[in-house]
């Protein structure tokens, strides 16, 4: 009966606006009065601070500010005429820019949603005045945002690493495949896609200038190889790296702004005035994060008193399930929550819960990270509650129904996937193995 009446609280909740990380700190506490266990509430604030008190989260708030800032400095415009540079004369050639942009932003912000706002507005419209599809122009975005928060840096890894108490060096590692399979999948489908409906493209295409575009991308691609390398390699901290990347974009801004042919005095300010946009949006969302790892911290706080994860690996081992068994069980559980959770939420909400237990049974710990926070990131572009499908219809003007429609063969290309990464471990662990990150 308690269960019953926390979920309709929930439902209620939600259903009249409540944000998602009050909604679960309140589900939280009503959790621990209906399962009779109020007595703990008393060091709730001691467990709170406890579970946030990592020094690997201070990553986040600065990696986001490298982010928005390399955003909002142009970075996206060079690097989309780098892609076009490279893939733009290919039959459905806008097409596979649009995914190696991604692949490229991915160093860059490691957010999908980041990317989402960033390559709507300049490559749908693109695609759409030279004859694709609008649908399929917007939801080729979506799907090839995903790539965002798998390729290093990643703020979702970082998460992960924090939570679990996993080396977030060999998740950055682990995440590179992986990242690069994704695009390589997209490539394959849109190679399909744009034969059968003839899309435009080849060798009538006109391409950026070659030596301008090199010169103008070269310092943007030296910052994810920079600070993954040095994570990666041991020479610095996720924090330091972080803190090494927002100084190396404020001086990117700033040398942007020059090639915009801004004088200093000018360039100075709009830097400054970038850098104060910046900060403010980050804190933001920096603000929003640490709200759903309080109420995450008071969830897991009585999910231990109530032994549920231990509770889990016993019906796992009573059942006979091997790991991988489990894992799969496992993915589709987190798959089905991310379409509905945001995906820090899930991440909290669900990892402690059910990845103990495929750990326990001789899963690798980086392998069901990187396929955890790749399954639980396919949440936002999966209806009918997609994070990226919504700013991605808002910013295109495609319907959101039309969208969530087109989306569904990506989904599914991503999905397969999925299952492969969960099935042959190996192509996720290689890299940190051969790196001796793991053994």
């Amino acid at each position: 009966m308690g269960w019953i009446i926390l979920l309709i609280f929930a439902l209620a909740a939600v259903f009249s606006g409540v944000a998602i990380s009050y909604i679960a700190g309140a589900a939280a506490v009503l959790a621990f009065v209906l399962t009779d266990h109020s007595a703990y509430l008393g060091i709730l604030p001691q467990r709170i601070f406890s579970q946030i008190d990592v020094f690997t989260f201070l990553a986040m708030p600065l990696f986001i500010l490298a982010g928005e800032a390399m955003t909002k400095g142009g970075v996206t415009r060079v690097l989309i005429d780098l892609a076009m540079l490279g893939v733009g004369r290919l039959k459905g050639g806008l097409g596979y820019v649009n995914i190696a942009s991604s692949v490229f932003l991915a160093g860059i912000s490691g957010s999908a949603v980041a990317d989402a706002a960033a390559t709507t507005n300049t490559l749908v419209p693109a695609m759409v005045e030279k004859g694709y599809k609008a649908d399929f122009a917007a939801a080729l975005t979506a799907a090839s945002c995903v790539i965002g928060p798998i390729i290093p840096p990643s703020i979702v890894f970082i998460f992960y690493g924090a939570l679990m108490n996993v080396s977030v060096a060999a998740l950055f590692a682990g995440g590179i495949v992986p990242g690069l399979l994704m695009a390589l999948f997209l490539f394959a489908y849109n190679f399909w896609i744009a034969r059968r409906e003839n899309h435009p493209g080849g060798t009538g295409e006109s391409l950026p200038p070659v030596l301008p575009t090199l010169l103008r991308a070269l310092p943007a691609l030296l910052i994810p190889v920079t600070i993954v390398a040095g994570i990666v390699f041991g020479v610095v901290t996720p924090t330091e790296a972080a803190a090494i990347a927002v100084a190396i974009t404020l001086v990117l801004v700033f040398f942007y702004a020059l090639l915009n042919r801004h004088g200093p005095r000018r360039a100075l300010i709009d830097t400054a005035r970038l850098t104060s946009e910046s900060v403010e949006r980050t804190a933001m969302l920096t603000g929003s994060i640490f709200m759903i790892l309080f109420a995450a911290a008071v969830f897991g706080y009585l999910m231990g008193i109530l032994r549920v994860p231990d509770q889990i690996a016993s019906l796992v081992q009573s059942a006979g399930l091997t790991s991988t068994s489990y894992f799969l069980l496992a993915s589709g559980i987190m798959f089905a929550a991310g379409m509905v959770m945001d995906v820090s939420m899930a991440l909290v909400l669900l990892v402690p819960v059910l990845i103990p237990a495929a750990i326990a049974g001789g899963a690798d710990p980086v392998h069901v990270g990187v396929v955890s926070c790749l399954n639980l990131t396919l949440g936002l572009i999966s209806p009918p509650f997609g994070g990226c499908l919504m700013v991605i219809s808002s910013a295109s003007g495609v319907n959101y129904l039309r969208l969530s429609l087109a989306i569904l063969p990506f989904l599914l290309v991503q999905i397969a996937l999925l299952v492969l990464l969960i099935l042959v471990p190996d192509l996720t662990l290689a890299l940190p193995r051969a790196l001796g990150l793991i053994r």
